[in-house]
C-alpha cells in the first residue's frame, strides 16, 4: 500500500451500546461526518465488523456507495467466528454488510483471548485518519483511540461529553 492510499482511508470504532435516545442524533452526526470526509477524497472506510458503532457506520458507508461508487468499505474482523453466539437478527445483518464489502481482512481464523485487540490495532494500521464514538474511557474502542493517538493519526471523534437533565450532549471534535 502506498502513502497516498494510505491517507485516503480512514478507520472506524465505536461502542457496541449506543443509547436508544442518542441513536439518532450520533447517525445523524456520524453520516455528516462519512459525507464531509468524502468531500475531501477519502476513498476508503476500515470497520471492525462488531455489533453497534461499527455496524451503524458499515450500513452508513453501503448507503453512500449508492452516491458515491469510488468509496471502499474494507471490513477488518477478528476471525471467521466473530458472530458465534450471536442472534440471528444481528448475524442477518453481519452477512448483509459482509456480503457488500468491497475486501474482508481477517486477522485470524478462529476467535482468541486478544483477537479484538489484534483487530483494533489492524485498523489504525491501516489507516490515517480514525473516526470514534467513545462514551467510556475503559475497553476496546478506549484502546484503539489510545493506540490511535500514539501512531499519531488525526482523530475525528464523536464523544458523548454529559448528561444534561436526562439529555445527552453530544460533540464531534478534531485531535
Amino acid at each position: 500500500m502506498f502513502f497516498y492510499d494510505l491517507y485516503l482511508r480512514i478507520n472506524i470504532t465505536g461502542h457496541r451500546s449506543i443509547d436508544k435516545k442518542d441513536f439518532e442524533e450520533v447517525s445523524k452526526h456520524l453520516e455528516v461526518e462519512i459525507e464531509r470526509l468524502i468531500s475531501l477524497g477519502v476513498t476508503s472506510f476500515c470497520a471492525g465488523g462488531a455489533l453497534g458503532f461499527d455496524t451503524l457506520s458499515a450500513g452508513k458507508i453501503i448507503d453512500f456507495k449508492n452516491r458515491f461508487p469510488q468509496i471502499k468499505l474494507v471490513l477488518v474482523l477478528p476471525c471467521k467466528t466473530q458472530t458465534n453466539g450471536w442472534s440471528e437478527v444481528n448475524k442477518n445483518e453481519y452477512n448483509f454488510i459482509l456480503e457488500r464489502a468491497d475486501e474482508v481482512i481477517y486477522t485470524s481464523e478462529k476467535y482468541y483471548t486478544g483477537c479484538m485487540h489484534t483487530r483494533n490495532r489492524k485498523m489504525v494500521e491501516l489507516s490515517a485518519y480514525c473516526i470514534a464514538y467513545l462514551h467510556t474511557n475503559a475497553g476496546g474502542t478506549f484502546y484503539t483511540v489510545q493506540y490511535a493517538k500514539s501512531e499519531v493519526l488525526r482523530l475525528l471523534m464523536c464523544r458523548k461529553i454529559c448528561r444534561l437533565s436526562g439529555y445527552s450532549v453530544l460533540q464531534f471534535s478534531i485531535f
